[in-house]
């Protein structure tokens, strides 16, 4: 799963709490910054699938430490989840309507 959206102030000990109510959490991943050593607003938690659906309703949109949580299946990086916005042209240009 994908955390997003995360205080910065957000502990892995009240992570791991809340996503363990949904089931056993084989991996959670807080990523830090370098510089400051603080959480970088967004983690990785692993876990069933079944569960990992049950902590995506359960969680994507609760508030956590001030902030609304987006909760989602997490994607390989560099991944784009395909788009149904039909405002751009069949060829991708801008303007050339005729």
């Amino acid at each position: 799963l994908y955390i997003g959206n995360m205080s910065f102030d957000t502990e892995e000990e009240t992570l791991r709490s809340l996503f363990e109510e949904f089931g056993p959490i084989v991996d959670l991943y807080l990523p830090l910054d370098r510089f400051s050593g603080r959480p970088r607003g967004f983690a990785f938690v692993t876990m069933s699938p079944d569960d990992a659906a049950n902590a995506i309703d359960g969680t994507d949109g609760l508030e956590l430490d001030g902030r609304i949580l987006r909760v989602n299946e997490a994607q390989p990086k560099g991944y784009q989840a395909p788009s149904n916005d039909d405002d751009w042209g069949d060829e991708g240009e801008w303007g050339d309507e005729e």
